[in-house]
């Protein structure tokens, strides 16, 4: 159900939820699971075994923390080569650069 602010308000079994706002079916698409976890007083969580098995986490696996405007994501770092490498794909950085660099040596040569 839809808050009074626009957010969704947790009524009921969270098993038996669904999306009642249209997009949070493509949420739920992409999102493979939810695991509740609670911080420890010096800051640590326990990643939930079932994820651990899934992802083949073992102790001292390194995990990356990314903190995004939408919240907070913990990804492996080879999902974290995977997500920038989506997000740089069809971008050519090196011409950009150049281009960059050649409008400053222009501005520059004008000044």
């Amino acid at each position: 159900m839809e808050g009074a602010d626009g957010g969704v308000s947790w009524t009921g079994s969270v098993a038996s939820w669904s999306p009642p706002i249209r997009g949070l079916a493509v949420y739920y698409g992409f999102m493979s699971g939810t695991y509740p976890v609670v911080m420890g007083d010096r800051g640590r969580m326990v990643v939930p075994a079932e994820l651990r098995e899934r992802l083949d986490l073992q102790a001292g696996s390194a995990l990356v923390m990314v903190d995004t405007p939408q919240g907070v994501v913990l990804v492996t770092r080879d999902q974290m080569k995977s997500l920038v490498r989506g997000k740089l794909q069809g971008l050519n950085l090196v011409d950009e650069l150049l281009a960059d660099r050649r409008r400053q040596a222009a501005a520059e040569d004008a000044a």
